[in-house]
């Protein structure tokens, strides 16, 4: 069993001696004094419990048992600078890159935070942001033009060749703009939206078919006013200028619930929870640099639960 007390400074001082044979040339290559390298000398053979050098006349030299010793502390001390080189290459050079398909509850939530901490990591990675639908990400995930999907869990049919790792859970809501006429109302029902524009996810998006479904369940068959969309952007602008109500999925708006410009109106949306989590090729071996995406995202998510 090695013995943990020896220690990088122990062999380094073993190897200068022995390239000087002189205490007091290795005290000066080490940039310490004679005294010291004399004390470290002593703690190795006191640790090894064998003489590690001898006098010889005026000067020294390794003894038999600190050849032996020798040829492994100096396979020791090159592993550990090949070791400092290669982290040094890594530094220097560009990482292997790595491509995210971004749904919107990820890409304006915990996304953002986590790839500044992967970037502060300084691996020399390219990172490159692709939004879209589910559908279309899945697809350039499926081909390897994406290394990772981050958002809602697709449906069994749209999974095949490709692995779910879950992280939370969440619901569509419905918003409004604060001071809009249906967030004023009392007793809100859910079929006032049809005196409204009604912005809707696509129907390529995963959240699409528990959008119809709630709303088949409350007696409405369809809207007479809708836009559908998958851009976060448009409809949060759009929402925040007009009499417009928007579903999306809650994580989406909760920073501007939070902050008073956007209200939830008072609908039961339990039926609409999926989890959210990391889509990945199921097959693939992942790189250093995926791995480590994947690793400061759930440490953010983790940051984040509480809120959500």
């Amino acid at each position: 069993m090695v013995d943990s007390r020896i220690k990088f400074r122990h062999l380094q001082t073993l190897l200068e001696v022995a390239r000087h044979s002189s205490i007091g040339k290795a005290a000066d290559a080490l940039s310490v004094t004679q005294p010291a390298v004399s004390r470290t000398l002593r703690e190795l053979e006191d640790m090894l419990g064998v003489p590690l050098v001898e006098k010889e006349g005026r000067g020294i030299r390794i003894s038999h048992f600190g050849e032996v010793f020798l040829r492994h502390a100096g396979e020791s001390v090159a592993a550990v600078q090949r070791g400092i080189d290669e982290v040094a290459q890594v530094q220097m050079s560009e990482g292997p890159p790595v491509r995210i398909g971004a749904l919107p509850t990820s890409s304006t939530t915990f996304l953002p935070d986590a790839i500044a901490s992967f970037l502060a990591r300084r691996t020399g990675s390219q990172v490159t942001i692709v939004s879209g639908e589910n559908r279309t990400l899945l697809e350039q995930l499926r081909v390897g033009d994406l290394d990772l999907v981050v958002g809602r869990l697709a449906a069994p049919e749209r999974m095949t060749g490709l692995f779910f790792e879950p992280l939370y859970s969440e619901e569509v809501t419905i918003v409004t703009r604060s001071g809009h006429p249906l967030a004023a109302k009392r007793h809100f029902a859910l079929q006032a939206l049809a005196n409204y524009t009604v912005l809707m996810p696509t129907r390529e998006s995963v959240i699409r078919p528990f959008v119809e479904r709630i709303l088949l369940t409350n007696g409405i068959p369809e809207l007479p006013d809708t836009i559908e969309t998958v851009s976060d952007s448009f409809g949060r602008a759009f929402t925040a200028n007009h009499d417009a109500a928007w579903i999306i999925s809650r994580g989406v708006v909760i920073d501007d619930i939070r902050a008073g410009r956007f209200v939830e109106l008072p609908v039961d949306m339990k039926e609409t929870r999926g989890a959210v989590g990391l889509t990945t090729q199921a097959q693939a071996e992942p790189s250093a640099a995926l791995v480590l995406v994947k690793q400061v995202i759930r440490e953010h998510v983790r940051a984040r639960l509480g809120p959500f």
